[in-house]
């Protein structure tokens, strides 16, 4: 009885194919058609995204900055965006947005970073290293993602845009500043990095001159002051890490939002109609089956 219940149900589901299979095709071919004709008239979206780094606490102006763009792309307000330097705008398709460049979860090689990370424990490199690694982790790079229909103009409006934003008077006299400071104290560490080795050469040399080695590790200094020759070569390499952490600053903080990457424009995902054009034929099947099942739904309803 089982076998005989699953032929019949299988015959009745041949029977209901043989009876509509005209009314199938077409419904096929007319969804292969509308969604065809749907990829056409679907305009393609483009999309550009640039990685910034905001510099001297700026995070809050640059999200402020680019709602403030996003609204008066809503409301197509051209005079804004001429006084940015867009004179000719194609609203159509226009959308700007920003967020936080979110790390990956790699949970197994941090386990293994941490495992790495014991076996320089009693070193001095730790305090480097664990430095470098929360500093790579604490990601503070934003993306900012510019869709557009035009690739011509959504290429130059996201230049005008970040020209714009990069324009704010009070952060660019604040990085001025800043690099003032930063060279002024790059030039200073170099000088007094002159003496410390000029402090280190005499000491090598009478080093040289007293017989079997006979110089005390401290060294006297012209205000008759004792210093630990261990101490000055730590005091080098302090000013050596300065000097490198300033000329990393002032190549850092040239702009108000630091251009990490400026990407090329590429194609945005595809929309429902244009994902895949056999969408169309099979939700046009679906939807007739649907009927059919409430029309024999209906017809067992007025038998029982």
């Amino acid at each position: 009885r089982g076998f005989n219940a699953i032929f019949r149900w299988v015959l009745r589901v041949f029977l209901y194919l043989k009876k509509n299979i005209l009314i199938l095709i077409g419904l096929l071919v007319v969804g292969l058609v509308i969604g065809y004709v749907l990829s056409k008239i679907t305009a393609k979206k483009l999309k550009t995204e640039i990685i910034v780094n905001p510099q001297l606490e700026s995070k809050n102006y640059l999200y402020d900055a680019v709602n403030e763009i996003q609204s008066n792309i809503l409301v197509k307000d051209t005079v804004f965006f001429k006084s940015i330097g867009v004179d000719a705008i194609d609203f159509n398709g226009l959308e700007i947005t920003i967020g936080r460049v979110l790390e990956e979860d790699n949970s197994e090689s941090d386990l293994q970073f941490l495992e790495l990370l014991q076996t320089f424990e009693k070193t001095d490199a730790i305090s480097d290293i664990v430095r470098a690694e929360l500093k790579n982790k604490s990601s503070l790079n934003h993306r900012i993602t510019i869709y557009y229909e035009d690739v011509r103009f959504g290429d130059e409006f996201a230049k005008k845009v970040i020209t714009y934003i990069n324009s704010n008077e009070y952060f660019k006299g604040l990085i001025e500043v800043r690099r003032t400071n930063a060279t002024n104290r790059i030039k200073e560490n170099e000088d007094l990095l002159k003496q410390v080795d000029n402090i280190i050469v005499n000491y090598t040399n009478g080093l040289a001159t007293k017989p079997n080695g006979a110089v005390g590790d401290r060294i006297i200094l012209d205000n008759q002051e004792q210093v630990n020759i261990a101490d000055i070569f730590e005091y080098k390499t302090q000013l050596i890490q300065d000097i490198e952490s300033k000329k990393l600053e002032l190549e850092q903080q040239t702009e108000v939002a630091s251009i990490i990457n400026f990407g090329k424009p590429q194609a945005v995902q595809k929309s429902f109609f244009r994902k895949n054009i056999i969408l169309m034929p099979v939700l046009l099947l679906v939807l007739f089956l649907i009927l059919s099942i409430i029309r024999f739904l209906d017809a067992r309803s007025k038998i029982l």
